[in-house]
């Protein structure tokens, strides 16, 4: 297939959709690329880069898109300046065009792909699934649009964000306030605790509260109780009562903070307003408001789009390109979503669009000009009941977290399937030492009766019965507590064993230090000692490198 790329007219628009090193996996990938001349070089991508990465350098834009079979673009196709047509009116019939499409601000696109009978996927559409991660644009524009508000807001700030203590006096850190904290809003968080600032997040999904708290910054809630995330992990309306104490909170706040960074949105909505009028005429002289939804309306009420005003001395951004302001790591990032959903849709350079693929019903508005029907889904076939059900029941869902192996999910669920054998081979072996021990037990204590007269041994066996007795009750209760925990926390489980063999070795070294010579009880104390020694070594060593994993 051969696939183009077009370069963005719309305003204001400095990415691309592809990259020198995007174009050489797509390449690798069976495709042939051509790039129109120009293309990249707003994003600080040369035409020399594209034409050594293996691509065609083309001035023919016409052609370019009409020989194309696939077409990858950033913003939605809109009048070309140049030719003066629509962008989409270029496509060849029944060409694939991959894009951000917005129908809902941009109605024209669909209309003008359906005069053309061809396919349109819209990249803001793909679901966000495990799987789909790695071709989540909405995502990678929204981190870098995050990023980048804290940097115009710093911009327009007339202050450290770092508290300063000099010999001229203090200055108190800048205090931001984040509303919505969403992929934009947490990216957002890190910047700002980057540079030193008090912040304080605000979301009505109360799941995002330890991810915010973990960043360093305090999660403001209100009391009425009422849960905000709706399907697919985005913000829903919430009721009136809710949106009346949030209200309160961002007036008690509006004293307080000097930067406001909104980024409240709901899918095929407009955007919300939460941040009015009276609310900015409360900030201070010189206080920045960031408004990341203006694109939509913005979430404050003074917000102009695309524009940078002041309104009652408060500094009001509402640029709707905040991305584009960062362009080549923007493309990169973009670049790479698009590799990656062709890799994953394609065939030796061929696209093929399953209608029982997750990813294609999802991000496909148009196919072939139509909208798509697609064929519904076999019913899933109910799971047989395991023959040991109480240990697979009470097994916890698998949870990948992002950045974990396919590895590390099978194994996980490679465990969890074989609970059922594993338990009954684990009660059989508890069950035959159990018994071993107590026999043992009732030999020794009958050896204690017959020996009656002797009070030397009758004392010492007497201790021995005792101590046997500890081990075989702390035997019972340690395999029961230790069997039934999680294999997920068999890890952290290291740090307990570790305070356990600590006990041991202590032991052993009290029990070495006794006069005489060391007999068969000294060298037993040896070996417990160097048993457990070892123990310890590795089990800090394993939970220093899992802690090592949560380190930023």
């Amino acid at each position: 297939m051969h696939i183009a790329i077009p370069r963005e007219v719309r305003l204001n628009e400095r990415r691309v959709a592809a990259t020198p090193a995007s174009v050489v996996k797509l390449i690798q990938l069976g495709f042939i690329v051509s790039v129109e001349r120009g293309a990249g070089l707003r994003a600080d991508y040369p035409d020399a880069a594209y034409g050594a990465a293996g691509a065609t350098l083309t001035d023919d834009v016409r052609a370019l898109w009409g020989e194309a079979d696939l077409v990858l673009k950033v913003e939605p196709p809109t009048h070309h300046p140049d030719l003066d047509v629509h962008e989409a009116s270029l496509l060849s019939e029944g060409a694939t065009l991959a894009s951000f499409v917005q129908a809902d601000l941009y109605p024209d696109v669909i209309d003008e792909v359906k005069a053309r009978k061809a396919t349109l996927i819209a990249m803001e559409k793909v679901p966000r699934i495990t799987r789909a991660q790695k071709m989540d644009a909405l995502s990678s524009m929204a981190n870098i649009a995050g990023y980048r508000a804290v940097i115009e807001a710093a911009n327009l700030y007339g202050s450290f964000f770092t508290g300063q203590i000099t010999a001229a006096g203090k200055v108190p850190p800048a205090r931001v306030l984040i509303i919505g904290a969403g992929v934009a809003g947490l990216a957002a968080v890190g910047a700002a605790r980057g540079l030193g600032a008090e912040v304080r997040a605000f979301d009505t999904r109360s799941a995002v509260r330890e991810q915010v708290q973990s960043m360093g910054a305090s999660f403001l809630e209100v009391e009425i109780e009422e849960e905000g995330e709706a399907k697919g992990g985005y913000a829903k309306v919430m009721s009136q009562a809710f949106i009346d104490a949030e209200m309160a909170l961002f007036r008690v706040q509006a004293k307080e903070v000097d930067i406001v960074i909104t980024t409240a949105l709901i899918p095929g909505r407009p955007a919300p307003k939460l941040w009015l009028a009276d609310m900015v005429a409360m900030m201070k002289p010189g206080s920045v408001v960031v408004d990341m939804a203006a694109q939509r309306g913005g979430n404050c009420e003074l917000t102009v789009p695309g524009e940078s005003v002041i309104r009652e001395d408060v500094h009001i951004v509402g640029f709707t390109d905040l991305a584009s302001r960062m362009p080549r790591t923007a493309s990169q990032l973009y670049g790479t979503n698009l590799t990656h959903l062709l890799d994953d849709l394609s065939t030796d350079g061929v696209l093929h669009l399953d209608p029982m693929d997750d990813i294609v019903r999802g991000a496909v508005v148009l196919l072939k000009g139509e909208d798509p029907e697609w064929p519904a889904k076999p019913a899933k076939k109910p799971k047989a009941k395991a023959a040991v059900a109480a240990p697979v029941a009470a097994a916890p869902p698998v949870t990948r977290a992002v950045g974990a192996t396919k590895g590390a999910q099978h194994r996980h669920v490679s465990h969890a399937s074989d609970a059922g054998s594993d338990s009954k081979l684990g009660v059989w072996i508890a069950t035959a030492a159990i018994a071993g021990l107590f026999v043992l037990w009732a030999a020794l204590r009958y050896g204690l009766a017959a020996g009656a007269d002797d009070p030397a041994s009758t004392q010492a066996a007497s201790g021995f019965l005792q101590h046997l007795t500890v081990f075989v009750l702390a035997c019972v209760v340690g395999w029961h507590v230790v069997w039934n925990v999680a294999p997920a926390l068999h890890t952290p489980l290291m740090s307990v064993t570790n305070a356990i063999s600590g006990i041991i070795v202590l032991g052993g070294i009290m029990n070495l230090a006794s006069d005489g010579p060391i007999g068969i009880a000294g060298w037993l104390s040896v070996a417990a000692v160097t048993l457990a020694t070892v123990n310890i070594a590795g089990g800090f060593l394993v939970t220093e490198r899992m802690l090592r994993m949560f380190r930023r």
